[in-house]
């Protein structure tokens, strides 16, 4: 397809993005023509640093990049908390009492103590940012942040070094803050995706973000995220305004993906009814297959959910659990195996390979394109 301004800025041949928090699909896309986004805020600096090692000697020299978090608000109850054994220390002890309650409903043992992340993880400022310092040592093509404003530190070595800075929004009024600190480009993410998500439609949010930034003089490229599963899909936003299309949720239902056997044949079966937008993961909403364990927190009666980062540091040992039950055979917990994914699930019918995703939504898209065209022809 003809170069648009966010492939040259890129590299990417077809301006399909693939957020993922596997390298092997990141290094799969890149290489099938896509351009594949490693989600970093899984990792220690350490872990990141091994990562994108590998990614560099397995991606034959395609363009790639990385996604970090540096979120621009903080809530005040943490803020003075400076590593993860004093937020730990913060929790009350009632909120471990109630995930093994929750999970011991689904027949899994219960553990006396709250498990302790390591001291570099966890989604704060510190942690992104020290992410971000590890991204730049290599030769990536992209770089992106959520949950605010871009940190200047990262939007100056961008253009210091000519890595192209993206940021993730979910309304207007946002975009147009992004594009006055100095953003290159813009993925406006509908209410559609997986993770952390807004609260407006990808149908309504990519031409308003599109006519926004063109009227306040920002040249400013626009990828499409939310609930695009399919190359036609695509098509329809790039009609709209977006150059191209920024993807998660399609990638987990891939055999290269972190995902377990469980969940995949969970999101074959879900419908796009089945996900929830909930606190109840990271403390901040976020988007996932809906389980017994939302249910339990969202409830009236259930104790609340926790500010970002001291949700995910009850809620990620808890699926840790609940992950090694269902792979051993438990079938209470594979009712609550649950992941980060968006209402596009229920466009998933069958696991494919990443390369063959890819050759998919080209396919796809220029069946869209050329039966648009033939219109205009007629």
């Amino acid at each position: 397809m003809p170069m648009n301004r966010v492939c040259e800025l890129t590299g990417a041949e077809f301006p399909l993005f693939a957020f993922s928090h596997c390298r092997d699909v990141v290094a799969a896309v890149s290489k099938a023509g896509g351009f594949g986004v490693l989600g970093a805020t899984r990792f220690s600096p350490e872990q990141l640093e091994e990562e994108l090692a590998w990614i560099d000697v397995h991606v034959d020299g395609a363009p790639y990049g990385v996604d970090v978090l540096v979120p621009e608000v903080i809530d005040p109850r943490v803020r003075e908390l400076a590593d993860n054994r004093s937020r730990a220390a913060a929790i009350d002890p009632a909120y471990q009492g109630f995930v093994n309650e929750v999970l011991g409903n689904y027949g899994i043992a219960p553990e006396a103590q709250m498990p302790i992340l390591r001291e570099r993880m966890g989604i704060t400022p510190e942690n992104g940012l020290a992410l971000m310092e590890v991204a730049f040592r290599h030769p990536i093509k992209l770089i992106a942040n959520a949950l605010g404003i871009a940190p200047p530190d990262m939007i100056a070595e961008g253009k210091k070094r000519g890595v192209p800075v993206a940021a993730l929004v979910g309304a207007k009024e946002h975009a147009i803050r992004q594009a006055e600190a100095g953003v290159d480009i813009i993925v406006a993410q509908g209410t559609e995706a997986g993770g952390h998500c807004g609260e407006v439609s990808t149908l309504v949010l990519i031409p308003e973000v599109v006519r926004a930034l063109d009227r306040a003089g920002h040249q400013i490229p626009v990828l499409a995220a939310g609930g695009i599963m399919t190359g036609g899909q695509m098509a329809g936003m790039m009609a709209a305004g977006a150059q191209g299309a920024w993807t998660g949720s399609i990638w987990l239902a891939t055999p290269e993906a972190e995902t377990s056997e469980a969940f995949r044949e969970k999101m074959v079966a879900a419908r796009s009814r089945d996900t929830v937008r909930s606190k109840s993961r990271t403390g901040k909403p976020a988007r996932q297959l809906k389980t017994a364990w939302h249910d339990a927190w969202d409830a009236p009666d259930g104790p609340g959910t926790l500010p970002m980062p001291l949700m995910g540091m009850v809620s990620e040992p808890a699926f840790a659990r609940i992950e090694r039950e269902a792979a051993a055979g438990n079938d209470g917990a594979r009712e609550l195996v649950s992941y980060f994914v968006g209402q596009g699930v229920g466009l998933v019918e069958q696991v494919r390979s990443s390369r063959q995703v890819v050759q998919d939504f080209r396919e796809e898209f220029i069946e869209a394109v050329s039966g648009l065209s033939g219109l205009l022809a007629e």
